[in-house]
């Protein structure tokens, strides 16, 4: 409820579907009461409707707000935010179900031919429900509106781009513009965020509102949980994840990131901020190495901020840029001809995400791309992200959907992202490890029910199972072929970085490892790894450094000897032969 809502206008022209009160209203007699003056007419539309103090959602929003008033006020202005509450929620899932029996009343209490029309003229049969009316089980009629909006998967590629980068690169406003640009957001809803980031003094925060939708992350302006959203291009259809970029929220990063076929890295070009997030400690090169281990295919790199007053679309700094970047990317394994993309880009005015930025403002870019300079052949953001064409996604492999969330609603609905194989509706699902088994009562992508999902779609599935029989990690596939589940793993760790309070790594240390759902600890084994590697090591090299030594004692020793015998040799040789010499001098006189 809206305090500050202005008065309801029926349309009694409408084509599709009417309140049956407005249907009662035109069998009411003609006689039309006495219109009021128009000065009496503005100054009702102009008064705000009073407060109803013991409505239940105004009482849970004023409890949200710790009592304060004004604030309840403005929190009810903005519907979305207001629905992270859970108990705003109850309150609001209770009220539609009360809404809904009341107009059902009203409807069957009209005439017979009202409510005819009413029926020929309802949008259920003509357009497709969205999924939380879809979910629903039990009723007669379920199963003919089911079938009638069950559509076909659409046959374009379906992409999952997660936005990564350092805090404050541009990533929330550049995943909003693009959204704004492809008509996803209209200019009414785009007024209000300017209008609220105005009054918070960051006016260019306003695109992304549109991403960070509760208040903590639009007050710091930093982005807490990844947020999603769609986006459609006559090529591919996408699904943009923006991921946090502050170091607290790794985690958070992490699971956008898994889920991420096309890794978005946004670089911002202004004047020490690329710096910062580059250097150690800074979120750039984290999230390049974790979008790799992660297995993002390709990732686009998007000098942000070119026309910021320190850049202004100066191709020294996008080389700048792009010349300290190569080489770290290379160094985390990505093969620049191939899996690297570079772009400069606007994300505030929309400069190369869409359309091309002017000659005026960069008149190198063009030589840029129609060059391939930087293995870069496209001139805008979306014209790159249609050109990628991804691999390794096999229809006909064997089913493997790792489920990321699930709840309860109406059923047991199941959130994932086919990895391989093909999902249909009625298929008997097994669910690894626990062997436990399904039947698939609905498929949803987006708001849509499909017959069928093939690999890298996002797919919310329905089951006839409870809601503790499937948890976070399990793997959802066919019986005849399950994954398999195993009580041990060898893996080779890589030790990329130390913390700087506490550089250790020793037995029994906790550390946190990204593609596991706990953190891991080292064990006697790793350590006897580790202890053998290092004996062997040691050996080795006490080995080598004996042996180095051993061969210079004796060849010191050998020359020395030799040197010493020679000399003594000759000496004495010398001393005979003189003294012989001598003694036949002297015979030879006498």
């Amino acid at each position: 409820m809206n305090p500050n809502a202005k008065e309801f206008v029926l349309n009694v022209n409408a084509r599709e579907w009417t309140p049956p009160g407005a249907v009662k209203q035109q069998t009411l007699p003609p006689t039309p009461p006495p219109q009021p003056s128009p000065s009496k007419v503005e100054a009702t539309n102009d008064e705000e409707e009073p407060l109803d103090e013991n409505d239940p959602l105004w009482m849970a929003t004023l409890k949200v707000a710790e009592g304060d008033r004004e604030k309840a006020l403005k929190m009810l202005e903005d519907p979305d935010s207001l629905m992270q509450y859970p108990e705003i929620r109850a309150i609001m899932e209770a009220g539609g179900d009360d809404g809904e029996e009341e107009w059902e009343k009203e409807a069957a209490a009209g005439g017979a031919k009202e409510v005819e029309v009413q029926e020929k003229a309802s949008p259920v049969k003509e357009k497709a429900a969205p999924v939380t009316s879809s979910i629903s089980a039990g009723d007669e009629g379920d199963d003919v509106v089911d079938d009638a909006v069950i559509t076909d998967v659409d046959p374009r590629e379906h992409l999952n781009l997660v936005f990564i980068g350092h805090v404050d690169a541009g990533k929330s406003t550049l995943s909003g513009s693009i959204l704004y640009i492809m008509g996803k957001v209209d200019a009414r809803t785009i007024e209000r965020y300017e209008r609220e980031a105005k009054q918070r003094n960051r006016e260019s925060w306003f695109l992304a509102f549109i991403m960070d939708t509760s208040e903590e992350e639009r007050a710091k302006g930093k982005t807490v949980e990844v947020g999603r959203a769609q986006f459609e291009t006559d090529t591919n259809r996408y699904t943009i994840l923006d991921a946090p970029g502050h170091k607290n929220y790794v985690p958070n990063m992490i699971s956008g990131a898994a889920q991420a076929d096309v890794g978005i890295l946004v670089i911002s070009a202004r004047r020490g901020e690329f710096e910062t997030g580059f250097e150690k400690g800074g979120q750039t090169r984290e999230h390049a190495l974790l979008a790799k281990t992660l297995g993002v295919q390709y990732l686009v790199v998007v000098i942000n901020k070119m026309d910021d007053p320190t850049v202004n679309w100066d191709m020294a700094r996008y080389e700048e840029c792009v010349g300290k970047l190569k080489p770290y990317l290379k160094q985390c394994g990505y093969v620049i001809k191939k899996d690297v993309k570079f772009i400069p880009i606007s994300g505030l005015s929309g400069d190369n995400v869409q359309k091309i930025v002017s000659p005026e403002k960069c008149n190198w870019w063009q030589k840029y791309y129609t060059e391939g300079t930087h293995n870069t052949s496209t001139p805008s953001l979306l014209s790159t992200l249609d050109a990628l064409s991804l691999t390794g996604r096999n229809a006909a492999a064997p089913l493997r959907i790792p489920c990321l969330d699930r709840y309860l609603e109406r059923g047991c609905v199941v959130l994932g992202k086919v990895e391989s194989g093909t999902l249909r509706m009625g298929d008997e699902i097994q669910i690894s490890p626990t062997k436990k088994k399904a039947i698939v009562e609905g498929i949803y992508i987006g708001e849509s029910k499909v017959r069928s999902a093939k690999p890298g779609e996002n797919v919310l599935i329905k089951f006839n199972i409870n809601l503790d029989d499937v948890q976070k990690g399990y793997v959802l596939c066919h019986p005849n072929n399950v994954c398999p589940a195993v009580v041990e793993v060898r893996v080779q760790l890589a030790l990329i970085d130390m913390v700087e309070h506490r550089p250790l790594f020793t037995q029994g240390k906790v550390t946190p490892t990204h593609s596991l759902a706990y953190s891991l600890t080292l064990t006697h084994s790793l350590t006897h790894s580790l202890a053998y590697s290092l004996t062997h090591s040691l050996t080795h090299s006490l080995t080598h450094l004996l042996t180095h030594l051993l061969t210079h004692l004796l060849t010191h020793l050998l020359t020395h000897l030799l040197t010493h015998l020679l000399t003594h040799l000759l000496t004495h040789s010398l001393t005979y032969s003189l003294t012989h010499l001598l003694t036949l001098l002297k015979a030879t006189n006498q």
